[in-house]
């Protein structure tokens, strides 16, 4: 399953808020076997949003968007979400049911805005906040706020999966451009998938969907390299 994150806010792109999102989601995500494509970052704007949704979704098997979902001015993502696939966002009768049953739709500051979703869309409920999350097609909105967002992702985890792949790592006290030819021959004999972190020590991650593989290719790396 090839999945693509859009992570929404002006501060994120301002360098004032981190992207802890995007890291929690991918992690998630390729634990659960689901390969992460693509993250892109985009300003608290209809037409890049929108732009973004479509091009990702027509691409990928799911996309999530994060970000710009509640009552406040700078809320545009089920706007956007809504007009990348060219539906009407309306006031949802499953949204209004949750606020109802939750005993939260008197408060108008708060809900105001946050039962209109895009036409047809699921809703996905907040357990932790406000305003809740949507799914459209293969487009997944879910709140910005860290807490939030990581509850809704685990009420529909279930939806995620993939073959997975086996992680090996092998730590080498070496120069990172030491381990060219090195990376390269075990590309060529086990194609697997090599990735390389430097540090004190230079960590090189080993994948493959077969562990026995992962594993017999990380021993053939680490007897390479301490010859």
């Amino acid at each position: 399953m090839q999945v693509a994150l859009i992570t929404v806010g002006d501060e994120l792109l301002a360098g004032d808020t981190e992207n802890t999102n995007a890291t929690w989601l991918a992690t998630r995500l390729t634990e659960r076997g689901a390969s992460v494509e693509r993250v892109v970052v985009v300003p608290d704007d209809v037409d890049a949003i929108s732009t973004e949704v479509s091009r990702l979704a027509a691409t990928y098997d799911a996309v999530l968007v994060t970000g710009g979902v509640g009552p406040t001015h700078d809320d545009v993502t089920m706007d956007a979400v809504a007009a990348a696939f060219d539906r009407e966002l309306a006031e949802h009768p499953d949204a209004i049911a949750y606020f109802e049953d939750h005993g939260s739709y008197e408060y108008a500051d708060l809900t105001e805005g946050t039962t209109h979703l895009p036409a047809g869309a699921r809703l996905l409920e907040n357990s932790v906040g406000v305003a809740p999350g949507a799914v459209v097609e293969n487009v997944y909105v879910l709140p910005g706020v860290p807490v939030e967002m990581q509850a809704m992702f685990d009420a529909v985890a279930e939806e995620f999966s993939g073959p997975g792949t086996h992680v090996e790592f092998v730590t080498v006290d070496a120069p990172e451009s030491s381990l060219l030819s090195a990376v390269q021959d075990l590309r060529d004999r086990y194609d697997v998938t090599v990735g390389s972190y430097p540090g004190d020590e230079v960590r090189v991650k080993i994948q493959h969907e077969d562990p026995d593989i992962a594993h017999e290719a990380a021993t053939w790396f680490e007897d390479r390299v301490q010859r």
